[in-house]
């Protein structure tokens, strides 16, 4: 009965769950995080609300937190990699310094103080307000490592200051769950009125040190699955199991100590999951492959983690303690702040960083509230409030870190974002860098089209023997040759050099100038991933030939259309600069009957459309028809 009962649970739980990550989607369509969605949902879905998911569904549940925690738990220890510390080590070490003991101590004390105006602290003893408040400025120096990789990748940040970043938080996170294995161990002693003597922390210590050497041996038995030729999936199963099963094992330790030795002996599943991730990302040869299924199985984690703890809370609770989550926010960033000041002054980092040091340290998700979660469960009485606040306070770090973290890295000029693309000019130009047969021959097929066309030379050599294309030599690639191009407002440009120069070329482009169209012809299949985010279209030629003879093998008048090989009839693609047309549906454009919609690309995303779907200005739309018409088509589109 047990089984049919949590069975229907799970069943209407990854229901909720679904649901949820649909509607978190529009949360993100209007800037706000998508843990930020998916925890609304659950409240909403949760029973002092809906009841979709009543409370007794959520303890039947618990076990889909354990292996949430387990997960994010590898995770953070993946992230640390020892290779990518050492450069910034000096400054790593100050600044975990600051963060970790200034924030931990100036909140915990300041908590202590506070207690008497937090709601559920006020009529509680003595020693449990300390309990509550260590417990607080643990958890309040937590970070969130996948939300810093997501800033510095859209910012494409590099330098100092962000390899400083990603080191403390990774490093952070690490000794987070140390601080909190020993914070926990001390609440339940207080709470409890056990003592704190030389037999407790004997105690203590041999547990964490029997939690270590079991993560070193998790880190071997992690291996197995990657030692094994296993498709992706079922690799994936087994690295969720062997998490789940340090969850099953620890419980299992803490209920036959009891029994045998009539003593709790606790393990730690998340600090025994995070040096089983750390032994995997270090010392084998599959750090990689591991870091990658990680990445796939992360947002099914996050799911099921962030709308479970949604559904747990309540919402007259929520209102309630909402202000005490406000002025505790604002505690953590004060202390955060000098905490910055510390690190910075004792690694003797450039001064211009003082004041910004704190700003990437905001954000929190999955390790905050996983530990969250497990006050709440350990701590019944009040663990729920405590694990209300704590999640109040996530979702205004989630609103106001990012912001401040790219506020920060634009300070100290270590982003490498898009330039902003110009408007059309009116005329339909490209430039081909590299000059040899196929550059000339694109060239000239590029005129018949109406195009304008150059070509880069760099080579030192004469070339005014061609006179069929226009060329222009220049003294090197660096941004002050380009500029004398005037590339900003140039339609498309062709990079024909070897990788290395294509690749400076690209980068350069991309953020100094800003063109729509970036075509790369690849000479290394290696190289193909830092082109790709960049946003180049890649042309890879030992490829490309094979990829266009199976084309006209399996359907030969697309390929010969979409290659203009059919007298009169040619493809194109135009972008919507008319806000006359902005809203209406293709249906009411009344396109020549020889033009075909083929596809419309929106915001990076390519889509098939119908006669009600509706224009916006920037979208790109493929159009196919006879060369007449999509020539008259362009006034339409452009003016």
């Amino acid at each position: 009965m047990l089984t049919t009962t949590v069975l229907i649970f799970l069943i209407g739980f990854f229901l909720v769950a679904i649901s949820a990550n649909e509607i978190a989607k529009v949360f993100q369509k209007i800037k706000f995080p998508l843990i930020t969605g998916l925890i609304i949902t659950g409240i909403v879905a949760g029973s002092s609300v809906l009841n979709f998911v009543p409370l007794e569904a959520v303890e039947k549940l618990n076990f889909l937190n354990e292996i949430a925690l387990s997960m994010i738990a590898f995770a953070a220890g993946s992230e640390l990699y020892l290779n990518e510390l050492r450069s910034r080590i000096n400054s790593i070490k100050w600044m975990t310094i600051g963060q970790l003991i200034i924030t931990f101590v100036l909140t915990s004390i300041t908590i202590y103080y506070i207690a008497d105006y937090i709601p559920f602290m006020e009529n509680l003893p003595e020693k449990s307000k300390i309990a509550i408040a260590i417990l607080f400025g643990t958890i309040f120096v937590a970070r969130s490592p996948s939300s810093a990789i997501a800033v510095i990748n859209e910012m494409r940040a590099n330098g100092p200051f962000t390899k400083t970043v990603m080191g403390v938080t990774v490093v952070k996170d690490v000794l987070v769950i140390i601080l909190f294995a020993i914070s926990i161990s001390l609440a339940k002693a207080f709470i409890s009125g056990e003592a704190i003597n030389i037999s407790f922390l004997f105690i203590l210590s041999l547990e964490l040190l029997a939690s270590f050497g079991l993560g070193y041996i998790l880190g071997k038995v992690l291996q197995i699955p990657f030692n094994l030729k296993l498709p992706s999936f079922p690799k994936e199963v087994l690295v969720v199991v062997i998490g789940y099963s340090v969850y099953v094992f620890s419980h299992f330790v803490k209920v036959k100590s009891s029994e045998y030795l009539h003593y709790e002996f606790v393990l730690e599943p998340l600090l025994i999951s995070i040096i089983g991730a750390f032994v995997i990302t270090n010392y084998s040869k599959h750090r990689i492959e591991f870091s990658e299924l990680l990445k796939k199985i992360s947002p099914f984690i996050y799911i099921i983690f962030f709308t479970l703890a949604g559904a747990s809370l309540s919402v007259q609770v929520l209102m309630s303690v909402f202000w005490i989550a406000i002025i505790l926010f604002f505690l953590r960033v004060i202390t955060m702040f000098f905490g910055g000041i510390f690190g910075v002054y004792a690694a003797k980092d450039p001064k211009e960083y003082r004041f910004i040091a704190w700003m990437p340290y905001l954000t929190q998700a999955g390790v905050a509230l996983g530990l969250a979660t497990i006050v709440a469960h350990e701590f019944p009485d009040w663990g729920h409030q405590f694990e209300t606040i704590i999640i109040a306070i996530i979702v205004l770090n989630q609103l106001i870190g990012p912001p401040l973290f790219k506020w920060a890295l634009l300070r100290v000029k270590e982003t490498h974002t898009k330039a902003s693309i110009q408007e059309f000019d009116g005329t339909r130009d490209a430039v081909i860098f590299g000059i040899e047969n196929q550059s000339i021959a694109l060239s000239k097929q590029l005129e018949r089209h109406n195009w304008e066309t150059r070509i880069v030379v760099n080579d030192g050599k004469d070339h005014s023997e061609i006179t069929d294309a226009t060329i222009i030599s220049i003294d090197d690639l660096t941004m002050n040759s380009l500029r004398q191009l005037q590339l900003e407002k140039t339609e498309a440009i062709v990079l024909l050099l070897s990788d290395d120069q294509n690749y400076k070329l690209a980068e350069q482009i991309y953020e100094n100038i800003g063109t729509m169209t970036v075509i790369v012809r690849l000479n290394n299949r290696d190289n193909f991933d830092k082109f790709h985010k960049l946003g180049s279209l890649i042309i890879e030629p030992a490829t490309a030939i094979v990829g266009l003879l199976d084309h006209f093998v399996r359907s030969p008048n697309a390929a010969s259309l979409l290659l203009g090989m059919d007298k009169g009839q040619d493809t194109m693609d135009l972008e919507i600069r008319n806000r006359d047309l902005h809203g209406l549906r293709l249906r009411d454009l009344r396109f020549p009957p020889d033009v075909l919609v083929l596809s419309i690309k929106r915001k990076g995303k390519t889509f098939f459309s119908h006669g009600y779907t509706r224009l916006r200005i920037g979208d790109i739309i493929t159009l196919v028809g006879s060369e007449e018409s999509l020539e008259r088509l362009k006034f339409k589109f452009d003016t």
